[in-house]
């Protein structure tokens, strides 16, 4: 499930969104303390981020910045203000778009999915992902470690592909259960930590040695393998 991180102190407005998000089959995660917000962001990786600018203790201008110093996550910025100059600001800080309060939540939904449609599909459009260390070949089926082939079952490499398409997000069991095609899981059914686990022993991954993917404790897994500019 698509997980959006709310940061806003307008207790009513974030009450409002996760309803309707909800509605629309997204999962929301709402902070109205900019500092707790920027801490659970260290620990977990949603898919995106709502961020309000006028805050208290913290402003979405420094929240953003912040959130750019480590990660690479779409964020819509909101604002009461609407000012020209706070969107120049928070486009030339890294938001990926800007709207003004109040706004109709159906426009909101269109900006969400249409920036996750354009960020989230960019690795599915090519054939190879590449990554240090690390190629996968989707039309060959074929992965190359260090320079030598790997040999990988279908669903080892429905998971890698998986785990790639989706970098540096930490995905949760519930997510991989929905998304290994062809294949029936139940959402607490350790047969998919035994995937990951034969995936990353083929890999060349060690319980005291962590190359592409890390354990997420209590959460699931996030691929961190550093990926090739094109």
């Amino acid at each position: 499930m698509t997980t959006i991180l709310i940061i806003d102190d307008d207790k009513e407005l974030t009450e409002l969104l996760d309803e309707f998000l909800s509605e629309h089959k997204y999962k929301t995660l709402i902070f109205h303390n900019p500092l707790k917000a920027i801490d659970a962001l260290s620990k977990q990786t949603p898919d995106m981020v709502l961020l309000d600018i006028m805050m208290p203790e913290m402003d979405g201008f420094q929240v953003l910045r912040k959130i750019r110093e480590t990660m690479d996550l779409p964020v819509i910025m909101l604002t009461a203000k609407g000012e020209v100059s706070d969107k120049v600001v928070g486009l030339e800080l890294g938001a990926d778009d800007y709207l003004a309060k109040p706004f109709e939540p159906r426009e909101l939904l269109a900006r969400i999915q249409s920036i996750l449609r354009r960020v989230y599909s960019q690795n599915e459009l090519v054939d190879i992902l590449s990554f240090d260390n690390l190629e996968i070949n989707k039309l060959k089926e074929e992965v190359v470690l260090d320079g030598h082939t790997v040999t990988l079952s279908t669903s080892e490499f429905e998971a890698l592909l998986l785990f790639a398409n989706n970098s540096n997000k930490v995905l949760d069991r519930e997510f991989l259960v929905e998304n290994l095609r062809g294949i029936t899981w139940q959402t607490y059914d350790r047969s998919v930590d035994v995937l990951v686990s034969r995936l990353r022993n083929k890999l060349g991954e060690t319980p005291a040695r962590t190359r592409f993917i890390k354990t997420i404790h209590g959460v699931g897994y996030k691929f961190i393998a550093i990926q090739k500019e094109k």
